[in-house]
């Protein structure tokens, strides 16, 4: 059986899984039923997966958010000739909060499917990619390969990246790593720093009644909102990104302050996320925002470095032909304004990795979708490319 037969015989598979793991909220913290769920795949294919907390971290790991004990990655090995090149297959189980349910049009973890889509938190980032690398490792089953290949599932990729960085640092380390994420089967040719801030700002509590006596946080936390939002138009002014007019997001993504309407809140609290450009000093960046923010601040989360890939790798020219063969189409490059565990190869392995995955929308938003017919085609890519990858020469 062809690869492209293969991927077709095993499609109503892969979609099955997929609802699964939508199915399962694999939030920060609760990680572990989904990582199951991976695991009980890569078994039935013929694998021998290994589950393992996140005890330490390798290098570029970010400071933790929370305690490591059973929230496992999961990785499998699938052994080759012996000559050839190898390669990782990674992707990410964690998925970001919903936000407000009532805004959904779907049950977020419902997996419901219309119109060729399936909707619902993470089906496009990434569970989508994760059946992808799945289900090529299955079409590739009875394909004989020269170089060995590597899967692995991680935890916090949406927050610190440290289950990639626990990954490099365990082993192995390979010739490179396809990572699908939903970047519409573009390939990822660099992509920004991205750094996380917790701003604390306090006040003085008292009664409302009392409230022009008092010192209320919130209030002297929108000077702070408004210094962060001065910065980030000032770091965009001259920076130079691929023709992004704005690659440098600054967002305040939370703000907590005060738990009674009649008391005056004493503390609020803001947690920010900065961006930096690929090469640009981290200590840098950090120290210029402690300077224009008049608040406590630490760091938290995300301390990740940005990065750029040649077009000239030889990775890139093995997924061109495998992406051309199903799209019949050159293909095209994405320079994001996001972070990705890509940099965990690339930055900290001496390793070059590239993201290519399904078509979606709605990311880190209500109605997440992933349009099912690119998963297929993302499933076949990879598969092409692994198999071409870790050829016997």
């Amino acid at each position: 059986m062809d690869l492209r037969s293969a991927v077709e015989s095993g499609w109503e598979h892969q979609l099955e899984l997929l609802r699964a793991l939508v199915r399962s909220p694999s939030l920060l913290g609760s990680e572990r039923d989904a990582q199951e769920l991976v695991a009980a795949e890569l078994a039935d294919i013929g694998l021998s997966p290994q589950m393992w907390d996140v005890g330490s971290h390798g290098p570029g790991s970010s400071p933790p958010l929370l305690d490591y004990t059973r929230r496992p990655n999961v990785t499998a090995i699938r052994r080759g000739a012996g000559r050839g090149r190898s390669l990782t297959f990674n992707g990410h189980i964690d998925v970001v909060p919903v936000g407000v349910e009532a805004n959904w049009s779907y049950d977020p973890w419902g997996a419901a499917i219309e119109g060729g889509r399936m909707y619902g938190r993470g089906a496009a980032d990434m569970k989508a990619g994760v059946v992808a690398m799945l289900g090529a490792l299955r079409a590739l089953r009875n394909v004989e390969l020269g170089g060995t290949l590597c899967v692995e599932t991680v935890i916090e990729e949406e927050c610190t990246g440290n289950g990639a960085a626990a990954c490099r640092a365990r082993g192995p380390r390979t010739d490179a790593a396809l990572i699908p994420e939903p970047f519409n089967h573009l390939a990822l040719e660099a992509q920004v720093g991205v750094l996380w801030a917790t701003v604390t700002v306090e006040g003085r509590a008292a009664h409302a009644e009392r409230a022009d006596q008092a010192d209320n946080a919130l209030v002297k936390a929108l000077p702070v909102i408004e210094a962060i939002r001065a910065l980030e138009r000032e770091v965009n002014a001259d920076a130079a990104f691929y023709g992004h007019p704005h690659p440098l997001n600054y967002n305040v993504g939370v703000a907590r302050a005060g738990d009674w309407a009649s008391s005056v809140p004493e503390q609020c609290v803001l947690e920010v996320r900065l961006a930096a450009l690929p090469g640009e000093d981290l200590a840098a960046v950090r120290a210029r925002f402690e300077a224009a923010v008049d608040a406590r601040v630490e760091w938290r989360g995300f301390q990740a470095d940005g990065f750029t890939l040649a077009r000239e790798e030889p990775l890139f020219d093995v997924l061109g032909r495998a992406h051309t063969a199903v799209h019949g189409a050159p293909l095209e490059f994405l320079a994001f304004t996001g972070t990705t565990d890509a940099r965990a190869f690339v930055v900290h392995d001496a390793t070059p990795a590239t993201c290519y995955g399904p078509i979606g929308g709605n990311l880190h938003a209500p109605d997440e979708w992933v349009d099912l017919e690119s998963v297929r085609a993302t499933t076949l890519v990879l598969a092409l490319a692994a198999a071409e990858w870790c050829a016997i020469p």
